[in-house]
Formats: C-alpha cells, sequence, structure tokens
C-alpha cells in the first residue's frame, strides 16, 4: 500500500505509491536520438568558439582544448550594477545581478556523461569547484549553483554535452529550507544530519547502491521521484570546493558508473544533476553537507502535485536502488 515519507533533510513528506505506476499511458518510451560526433551548426563544437560569447575559462589537452567555460548568452542572471532591494513591501524586487555560464564538457557533440573517460568527468568535477570559488568571490553573490540537464523533459535546449552554473545574490527558497533543517538538526544533537543519514543507509543497506572509500551513493529514504539518487562524501565538507583533492578520481568513477546504470535500469530516461552546496556564508558552518542528487525526469508533476507541494513517487526507493545496483553489477562483469 502507499506510504507518506518525510524528508529528514527538508522536512518534507513523500507520497510513495507503488499502485500509481501501473496507470495507463497513451505513449511508449522513446528511444532517444543518434547525435554526430560534430555538429556544425552547434556553437559549442570546436571550431564555433565565436559563437559564445568570450569565454572565462578552458581546459587544454594535447589536441585542443577539453572544457571550455563562457557565460551564458541568455542568462537568467548577469553581472551587473548593485542588486539593492528596490520598491516597499509587498511590491519589492531587486535588479537580476549575478552569473549564468555554460561549461562545454567535451569537445564531442555526441559524448554522454556515462560514456565519458573518468579522466575527463574528472576535470568537469575540477572546473565545476574552480568556477564556483571563482563566482562566490563576487561580493554581491549568496549562492551558487552547479547543475546539468539531460533530455527535453529535463529542460536542455542543446544537445552537445553541457552544465550550468547559477550564482544569485539571495539564498534560494529550497537551499534555505536544507539549511534550516540540518542546522535545527545540528544545533539539536550535535551531528550533521547527512552524515546521519548516509551511516544509517549504510547500516540499513536496501537502499544503498555503491560504497567506495569517500563516497557513498544511495536511493534517499523519501525520494521525491523514480530512480532518484544522491552521492555524498564521507569525509564532512559544507562545500564541493572543500572536497579532498585525491577523491575526485573516485567521485568521477562513481558518477559516470551511477549514469550508466539509471540508463540500464530506467529506460535511459532525462536527468537533471544537481550539486547542493552551502551559501557563501554558511560554509564555516558544520551543518551541510555537500552532495549530487541525480533526478530523473520519468514523471510529470499533475495537479495534486503542484498543489501540495507533495511528490507522488510510484517507485519505491528500495527496489529503485535494487535495479541499480543490480545495474552497476552487470556493467562491470
Amino acid at each position: 500500500m502507499s506510504t507518506l515519507r518525510e524528508d529528514p533533510t527538508t522536512g518534507e513528506w513523500v507520497i510513495v505509491a507503488p499502485r500509481r505506476a501501473a496507470r495507463p499511458h497513451d505513449s511508449a518510451h522513446t528511444p532517444r536520438d543518434t547525435a554526430p560526433p560534430f555538429d556544425p551548426g552547434c556553437p559549442f563544437c570546436p571550431g564555433n568558439e565565436d559563437q559564445t560569447p568570450p569565454e572565462l575559462a578552458r581546459t587544454e589537452v594535447a589536441d585542443g582544448w577539453d572544457q571550455r567555460v563562457f557565460p551564458n548568452l541568455f542568462p537568467a542572471l548577469a553581472v551587473g550594477a548593485s542588486g539593492e532591494p528596490l520598491g516597499q513591501p509587498p511590491f519589492r524586487s531587486r535588479p537580476g545581478v549575478g552569473a549564468h555560464e555554460v561549461v562545454a564538457e567535451s569537445p564531442r557533440h555526441d559524448e554522454r556523461m556515462d560514456e565519458m573517460p573518468p579522466a575527463r568527468i574528472e576535470r568537469i568535477l575540477r572546473v565545476w569547484r574552480e568556477r564556483s570559488v571563482a563566482l562566490k568571490a563576487i561580493p554581491e553573490i549568496e549562492a551558487v549553483m552547479v547543475f546539468k540537464n539531460f533530455g527535453d523533459r529535463a529542460g536542455t535546449s542543446l544537445a552537445h554535452p553541457h552544465s550550468q552554473i547559477m550564482a544569485t545574490p539571495v539564498v534560494p527558497p529550497l537551499v534555505r529550507r536544507r539549511l534550516d533543517v540540518a542546522t535545527r538538526h545540528h544545533e539539536s544533537t550535535g551531528r550533521c544530519v547527512y552524515e546521519d543519514l548516509w551511516e544509517a543507509e549504510v547500516r540499513e543497506g536496501s537502499r544503498l547502491i555503491a560504497e567506495g572509500r569517500s563516497y557513498v551513493a544511495m536511493a534517499p529514504f523519501a525520494s521525491r521521484s523514480p530512480f532518484e539518487a544522491w552521492i555524498l562524501p564521507k569525509e564532512h565538507a559544507t562545500s564541493f570546493e572543500h572536497a579532498e583533492e585525491d577523491s575526485l578520481p573516485e567521485l568521477a568513477a562513481l558518477l559516470r558508473g551511477m549514469l550508466g546504470a539509471l540508463r540500464l535500469a530506467a529506460g535511459d530516461p532525462d536527468f537533471n544533476l544537481i550539486l547542493h552546496s552551502a551559501p557563501v556564508h554558511e560554509e564555516m558552518k558544520p551543518s551541510f553537507h555537500w552532495h549530487l542528487e541525480i533526478a530523473p525526469r520519468t514523471t510529470t508533476a499533475a495537479g495534486f502535485e503542484l498543489g501540495s507541494g507533495t511528490s507522488i513517487n510510484p517507485v519505491p526507493p528500495e527496489d529503485a536502488a535494487a535495479a541499480l545496483r543490480s545495474a552497476m553489477e552487470s556493467a562491470r562483469r
């Protein structure tokens, strides 16, 4: 039967409803189009560098660039003048000051992250970290979020492998909520809620997907969507910029393996990849714990979800974890 589960990191409730998976649907999964290695019309492909804004950084390799970073041509927020609030309640506003950057992750137009060499993913992780440090140094910036949209349902507009980095002059509401819950937990227990969570998942075992020397991958107890998965560092750190340097190769290999397992176990769904880190002025506090979230887009929020803010997940995370574990084991054979 259906159950309600509370997410200990947000205090939000999720409905896990396995019977919802049997609902009839009008259409089946559509196979993903095959992309060419190079697209002359793609602004992110080598040779088309003049079609993007001037680059902010690049990773050089023997035969050219491996990653490029540049401002988004259509930014949600942009570097500008003062971001001081304007107006009076209830009509307050402020200029859209911040940053919105694009990371072209590979020179290959057709390369997926689950097919990349782990060394390339490691370089991407380093770019994310370096750009996060640079953006957090801007005085107006309060929070930085790294994210990757893969597929139309996840919001991608260009097929070339890329991720994005947003720097905001305010702390986004869900980031604030996660931080507040983590702070209350730390004040009452003296411990980090994320460390308590991953340690409990390792002991319990049914939602554990993989465990290495430095990282744990799991399907969270209150997963909001089918096959949702988190990767957490074992070593406590509030922000990704503080991750142990020698742990990045392990993280790159685990992320590649997790995305490959998702592709095999869940039918190659579109997904969002989100890097959660503490806001700028909260990094020295001990309550938060950075982590990666993989959020597949296998369901669509409808009236109840939009009206209540409560997610309905038709796939129990225990079943999702078992399928992902099996897929990772198959890939290793």
